[in-house]
C-alpha cells in the first residue's frame, strides 16, 4: 500500500508572496488526495527557502521515507520539495532505490518511470534556475540603484521609501526627531542611553515598546547615509538623498562616540577636567597630581590642581584646587534648584496644562481633517465636472492645483500640530525634573562625576577667573539661579506670570 507525506512549505523569501500559504496548501492537497484516493499518514510544514540546505522538516519526510514509515510524497509543487540540486538529487535518488514509490502534485503531472524522473528532474532544475535568475536580477536591481545613488534597501529612520517613484526620501516629522537627537548629542551632555530614552519619548521603541538597543542608538548616530554617503556589500556610494544633517553635526557626534568607545590612557581619571576654560586667555583648563611629603605627620599626600594650560600667552591665572572647585560646582548647581513643593505643584499644574492641550489638538485635528474631507470632495466633483466635459481641461488643472495646495497645507498643519503642539510640555517636564534634583546632587557626597555630568545639564559656557568658577545658567535654571542669589529677583508664588514666562 502507498502511504503519503503531505509535505507543506512556504518560504520566508518575500519573493514568493505569490505561493499559497501553508494553510492553503493544506486544504489543496486534502481535497487532492480526496478525489484522488490517496492514503495520508502525516502532514509535514514548515516556514523554510528551499534554496539552501538545512531544512529540518524536509529532512525528517527523507528520515521517514528511509526508515520505511511512508513510501511516497504529496506536495502542491515540485518547487515546495526543493530548489537546490542537492534536495533534488535525494529525492532522484529515493526513487531510484524504490524507497520512494510514488510523488503526487496538484499542479505537476508525475509517473515514476524514467521519461516522468526526467521530468520530474527538469522541474527540480526550473527550480533552482528561478532562484539563481532571480539572485542575479536582484543584484543587478541593486547596482543599477546604486549607481543611481539610490539605497536598495530599507530606508534609515528619518527617511521614508517611495514606492511610486522607489526612490528614498526625507520624513517630515521623524527627521526631525533624528535631528534633534544628532543635536542633542553633539552637545557631549547626553549618553547613549539618555539619547534611547529621547527617542522613545517620541514614540521611537522597539517592537515591544521598549527602549531601543545601545547598539542599535549608536548604529543611527553613526550611520553615513545622513551625510549622503551609501555602503553597500563592503563598497561606498555616493548618495543623491537629500540630506537633513550637516557634515559639521555628523563629524562632533562621531568625535564624542569615538572618545567614548577608545578613551585616552590616563595616568589620573580627574573628574572636573573639560569643564571650564580660562576666563582670561579662553584656553583649556588641565589637571596635574602634586605629591607633597609631610614627614612627621601624614606622610605623602597627592593634591589635584586644575590650571590654565597657557598655550596661546602667558597667563596670570593660578591653580586652583579640586576640592574648592567642587565646593564652587556645588554651590552653582545648589542655586539651580527648585523647592520640592514647588516641583510637586508644578507637575500637577504641568498634567492639567497637558490634558488642555491634548484636547485643543484633538479638536484643532478634526476642524483640519473635516477640511480635507471637504478639499476631497471638491475634487470628486471637479473630477465628474471634467469627465463630463462641463469643465474645460485647462480650468481643471487649474482649479485642481489650488486644491491640492491648500489639502497639503492643511496635512502640514494637521502634522505640525500632532508633534510640535506638545512640545514644549515634554521640554518642561524634563526641566522640573532636572531642577527638583538639583540640591539633591549638589548635597552628595563622593559623587564628582555625576556631579559635573549634571552641571552641564543646568549651566553652559563655564570659565575660571582668579580661582572662581562662573557660568552661563540655561533658560529656566537662571531664574531660579537669581531667586537663590537675591531674594527680590523672584516671587514667592509658584505660578507668578513673571516666573512662569522666563521659564
Amino acid at each position: 500500500m502507498i502511504k503519503y507525506i503531505a509535505y507543506c512549505r512556504k518560504s520566508t523569501d518575500e519573493k514568493e508572496k505569490q505561493v499559497l500559504s501553508i494553510e492553503s496548501q493544506i486544504e489543496e492537497l486534502k481535497e487532492f488526495a480526496a478525489k484522488e484516493k490517496l492514503q495520508i499518514v502525516c502532514f509535514l510544514t514548515e516556514s523554510r527557502t528551499a534554496k539552501s540546505l538545512g531544512r529540518p522538516v524536509f529532512e525528517e519526510v527523507i528520515q521517514k521515507i528511509e526508515k520505511g514509515e511512508a513510501n511516497a510524497i504529496l506536495s502542491w509543487h515540485p518547487d515546495r520539495l526543493a530548489r537546490n540540486s542537492v534536495d533534488g538529487g535525494k529525492i532522484v535518488y529515493l526513487l531510484d532505490t524504490g524507497k520512494l514509490l510514488d510523488l503526487k502534485f496538484p499542479t505537476f503531472w508525475f509517473d515514476n518511470t524514467p521519461q516522468g524522473k526526467f521530468m520530474l528532474s527538469i522541474a527540480f532544475g526550473q527550480s533552482k534556475y528561478y532562484v539563481d535568475n532571480l539572485s542575479e536580477n536582484v543584484k543587478r536591481g541593486n547596482r543599477q540603484k546604486l549607481r543611481k545613488g539610490i539605497l536598495p534597501n530599507k530606508a534609515p529612520y528619518g527617511y521614508l521609501n517611495e514606492p511610486r517613484l522607489r526612490t528614498i526620501e526625507v520624513d517630515l516629522v521623524k527627521s526631525k526627531i533624528v535631528k534633534k537627537v544628532f543635536e542633542l548629542f553633539a552637545e557631549g551632555e547626553s549618553s547613549i542611553a539618555d539619547i534611547s530614552r529621547f527617542f522613545q519619548k517620541f514614540g521611537v521603541t522597539r517592537y515591544n515598546g521598549k527602549m531601543l538597543h545601545l547598539d542599535t542608538v549608536k548604529r543611527i548616530l553613526s550611520n553615513k547615509f545622513y551625510i549622503g554617503i551609501i555602503n553597500f556589500g563592503g563598497e561606498t556610494y555616493e548618495g543623491t538623498h537629500k540630506l537633513f544633517i550637516s557634515l559639521e553635526l555628523f563629524g562632533k557626534v562621531q568625535k564624542i562616540l569615538e572618545d567614548r568607545e577608545h578613551p585616552k590612557n590616563k595616568k589620573h581619571n580627574f573628574t572636573f577636567l573639560g569643564l571650564a576654560k580660562c576666563a582670561e586667555c579662553g584656553c583649556a583648563i588641565t589637571a596635574e597630581v602634586k605629591h607633597k611629603c609631610y614627614p612627621t605627620t601624614r606622610g605623602n599626600v597627592d593634591y589635584i590642581y586644575y590650571r590654565c594650560t597657557k598655550k596661546k600667552t602667558d597667563c596670570s591665572q593660578n591653580y586652583l584646587r579640586e576640592e574648592l572647585l567642587e565646593q564652587q560646582l556645588r554651590a552653582i548647581v545648589a542655586k539651580s534648584a527648585l523647592p520640592a513643593s514647588w516641583a510637586t505643584l508644578w507637575l500637577e499644574r504641568l498634567n492639567k496644562e497637558e490634558t488642555e492641550e491634548k484636547t485643543n489638538s484633538e479638536n484643532t485635528t478634526a476642524k483640519f481633517s473635516l477640511e480635507i474631507q471637504q478639499v476631497d470632495q471638491k475634487l470628486d466633483r471637479l473630477l465628474e465636472g471634467y469627465l463630463e466635459q462641463i469643465i474645460d481641461p485647462q480650468v481643471y488643472q487649474e482649479k485642481k492645483n489650488k486644491l491640492v495646495e491648500i489639502k497639503i497645507r492643511l496635512k502640514e498643519k494637521m502634522t505640525s500640530i500632532s508633534k510640535n503642539g506638545s512640545e514644549w510640555l515634554g521640554l518642561m517636564r524634563e526641566f522640573i525634573e532636572v531642577a527638583a534634583d538639583a540640591a539633591k546632587i549638589a548635597r552628595a557626597k563622593h559623587n564628582g562625576e555625576e556631579l559635573s555630568f549634571f552641571a552641564k545639564k543646568v549651566g553652559s559656557d563655564y570659565s575660571l577667573n582668579n580661582r572662581r568658577l562662573f557660568c552661563v545658567y540655561k533658560q529656566g535654571f537662571a531664574a531660579l539661579a537669581a531667586g537663590a542669589g537675591v531674594a527680590s529677583a523672584i516671587p514667592d508664588d509658584p505660578f507668578s506670570p513673571f516666573l512662569w514666562s522666563v521659564l
